[in-house]
């Protein structure tokens, strides 16, 4: 092998996610580093609403009903979003949602902070609802936050498969997208120092009030920086006729990938806001960390998630340039398994902890070991994003990409609420359910999904 060879064996990563980071056009690059900010807010909060939650006094039930209405905006988000955008220009939609997302950050911090509009609090059946001001401030503030993530998901994709050079589809979304995680990486992190120092209720408040001020950012730099001076996005959509055209014509590689990527994203949602309120209740004290010392189980959860982004974040680029070379299905099929395993492994882990060949693992090392496994999940994110754009025509990516995402997203709008009617039960039942699910769609995917390989 050449000494030229070497070094590119040895440019993987998160350096040569940089490199290619920093290589793009302006536009992309300044989008991205909003999107650094943005993630690196939402991230470090999402993932901690259900604990938020129950703080605040709220039932699984409520928790699914947030989730699931996270889902829905998900879905819906990007239409009205480009209406905005042709009416106002890219530019101008950019900033106004970029606000309207710090605003509601702001919502989140304050949420049960002041004084309750209905007390005592509310209790329907399995629905626990602690004040009226509560659930209408972290409701009206999920429709704000979303505006800005939500936004331009099929420019994106549109954006880089056409900058994207032959046969490197997947390493061209791993470059944006490794260094999205990074945001994902340091965002628990700064919420584990904050509950370090704080109990969890203030704490997370402080968290939130951070997110506020990093979505301001990540307006401010977009607005000055972006140059939409020749964009034409949102110019062509022409209601919901050219969805259901788009999906007609979905190339033939999509539909099996469509099915089995929806059936494992419903199972995903099933549980993934109580993954932070079962590993609090499963640990139930204090964790002790070398070097670090001592964690509460909030806090932990965000080392927790730190390691699974950093799994994420070494495994991306190279499993991508794997993925251009021997074909995407074996990735994306990996990808899709972690998701499908993951929640049964999790609510089946030992609680008192794992011997293994005479050494016990604790229960907090444990834990560690299972969110480095659901990290590779995220090595076949790239090859799939490659995947659905891949067989379009350069200039369709974006709208075959929205549509596909449309159908997605909106199936799996109910998927939150179906797993906290589950989690009401037990968590057993609820992420046990999750596993079954998820594996169907894997099974579909491994039978009747095409193999596919970067275009060259």
């Amino acid at each position: 092998m050449s000494d030229t060879d070497d070094r590119v064996t040895v440019e993987t990563g998160v350096f040569a996610a940089a490199r290619q980071f920093l290589a793009l056009e302006r536009d992309v690059l300044v989008l991205s580093l909003a999107m650094f900010a943005f993630s690196l807010g939402y991230q470090g909060t999402n993932q901690y609403m259900a604990a938020y939650l129950y703080a605040l006094g709220a039932g699984p039930v409520v928790v699914g009903l947030f989730g699931s209405l996270g889902n829905l905006i998900s879905a819906v988000y990007p239409y009205p979003g480009g209406v905005v955008s042709d009416r106002i220009g890219s530019r101008r939609a950019l900033t106004l949602f970029g606000l309207l997302s710090a605003v509601g950050f702001g919502l989140w911090a304050v949420a049960g902070a002041i004084p309750p509009l209905v007390t005592p609090a509310l209790a329907l059946g399995p629905v626990a609802v602690p004040s009226l001001t509560m659930p209408v401030l972290l409701f009206v503030g999920l429709f704000l936050v979303q505006c800005w993530k939500s936004f331009g998901l099929g420019a994106t994709f549109a954006v880089v498969r056409q900058a994207s050079a032959p046969g490197e589809l997947a390493a061209g979304f791993a470059a944006p997208e490794t260094l999205r995680r990074l945001a994902f990486l340091l965002g628990p992190l700064l919420v584990a120092a904050a509950l370090s120092v704080f109990e969890f209720e203030r704490g997370f408040r402080v968290v939130l009030a951070g997110a506020a001020a990093f979505a301001l950012v990540g307006t401010l730099v977009q607005h000055l920086l972006y140059d939409a001076s020749a964009d034409s996005l949102g110019d062509s959509f022409a209601g919901v006729g050219t969805v259901l055209a788009d999906l007609r014509s979905l190339p033939s590689e999509l539909p099996p990938l469509l099915a089995a990527d929806t059936l494992v994203r419903f199972a995903n949602g099933m549980v993934y806001v109580f993954f932070v309120v079962y590993v609090e209740a499963a640990l139930a004290g204090p964790v002790a960390i070398p070097v670090v010392g001592s964690l509460s189980p909030a806090a932990f959860f965000g080392v927790l998630l730190a390691v699974e982004m950093a799994v994420a974040v070494v495994s991306m680029l190279p499993a991508s340039r794997l993925a251009d070379r021997a074909g995407l299905k074996s990735a994306v099929g990996l990808g899709f398994l972690v998701y499908a395993l993951f929640p049964a492994l999790l609510v089946f882990a030992p609680t008192d902890g794992l011997a293994v060949a005479g050494t016990r693992i604790p229960p907090a090392g444990l834990f560690v070991l299972l969110f480095a496994f659901s990290g590779l999940r995220f090595a076949g994110l790239p090859a799939h994003k490659a995947l659905i754009a891949g067989p379009t025509e350069r200039d369709a990516a974006g709208r075959t990409t929205g549509s596909y995402y449309l159908v997605r997203n909106t199936l799996t709008i109910p998927s939150a609420l179906v797993g906290g009617l589950l989690y009401a039960r037990s968590p057993t039942v609820a992420f046990g359910a999750a596993t079954a699910v998820g594996l169907v769609g894997v099974l579909i995917f491994a039978r009747y999904g095409e193999r596919f390989s970067s275009p060259a």
